[in-house]
């Protein structure tokens, strides 16, 4: 749509602060709410569910959020609600009481929550920056993915749309254009949603099988890692740290993994995290995750995401090594 000076565009009432030309640089960028779009009611309600939601999983802290664009900037509450989420303890002081610690702490959470989410920095519509400067929408988007990475079921009111006046410093004076901003997905429906695969059924329908499945996935697992002098005791347990994970795929794939892209004795969440995310990351190149998996749910020992991940290799190298002797004349 065509530009044209913010005056004629919108009469902005006292209550929302403008940017002067002297605060917006030549070429530099705000969007403002307008008090039209503060008061939208499935903007309230979007505010209102995520609030509740912070709250109540923070409620063994006593932590209580009275307001997203006041109380999410520092970091605090944000680092306690994503490592009660993830389920992992990140290295940053509890508490900042200056600009530049509490940016310094928002910038560690963002990237391991950039990480989590597996989104770029760059594709974010969250920064230090605009979550520092009590960027509401941009406060929004963060906690909107985290409801969806986290919390699949949680009520997000759908197809959350605002009207945000976009301001834009040029050579002859600020210009700026309304445009929508979607918060929520259009539709919520459960076509969006990962369809079951077989283990949703197994351990649905036929959950006296999973133990057999178990014991057939660990003795191919032990047969590949018998070279590296390694062996599985235990599906539950020995994964979660993404250690033999990686060198399974290593083995299995003829990766050569060095030292320095992962951790050999990871000694936190955090270094497990990074192993099962990396492992993760090469299934996908490799066209071998069929089903979307979480690498926090390995790292929490969730049996199933192990198991599918487990059974991609299993499926592809196992099936494959008895389709060649059968092939061979050799009995399957």
């Amino acid at each position: 749509m065509e530009s044209e000076p913010l005056y004629n565009l919108l009469q902005l009432p006292k209550e929302v602060d403008q940017p002067t030309e002297e605060e917006l640089p030549r070429g530099g960028k705000k969007k403002y709410l307008p008090p039209n779009s503060r008061k939208d009611p499935k903007f309230e309600e979007l505010q209102k569910v995520l609030m509740e939601w912070i709250n109540t999983t923070l409620l063994p802290e006593h932590i209580v959020v009275r307001s997203l664009e006041e109380d999410m900037f520092d970091g605090l509450i944000l680092h306690h609600l994503f490592q009660k989420l993830a389920a992992l303890k990140l290295e940053v002081e509890e508490i900042s009481l200056t600009s530049v610690s509490q940016r310094r702490k928002l910038g560690v959470i963002l990237e391991a929550v950039n990480q989590s989410l597996q989104v770029e920095e760059q594709q974010a519509k969250w920064s230090v920056e605009t979550i520092f400067n009590k960027d509401l929408l941009a406060t929004l988007h963060l906690l909107v993915a985290l409801a969806k990475r986290f919390q699949p079921d949680l009520p997000l009111p759908d197809n959350v749309q605002v009207e945000v006046i976009h301001i834009e410093s040029t050579k002859t004076g600020l210009k700026s254009d309304k445009l929508v901003e979607q918060l929520t997905d259009k539709c919520s429906s459960q076509k969006d949603q990962p369809s079951q695969d077989a283990f949703d059924e197994l351990f649905k329908l036929a959950p006296e099988k999973v133990h057999a499945v178990k014991e057939a996935i660990v003795s191919f697992v032990n047969q590949k890692m018998e070279s590296l002098g390694l062996s599985v005791q235990s599906l539950d347990t020995q994964f979660a740290d993404g250690v033999i994970l990686l060198l399974l795929i290593g083995q299995l794939e003829g990766f050569f993994l060095h030292l320095k892209e992962f951790y050999l004795t990871p000694s936190s969440p955090a270094e497990m995290l990074h192993n099962v995310t990396l492992a993760l990351e090469l299934l996908k190149d490799e066209g071998l995750l069929s089903h979307p998996v979480n690498p926090e749910d390995i790292v929490n020992k969730d049996v199933k995401s192990t198991l599918r991940i487990l059974y991609s290799l299993f499926q592809k190298h196992s099936l494959r090594a008895e389709g060649t002797r059968a092939s061979r004349g050799t009995p399957n």
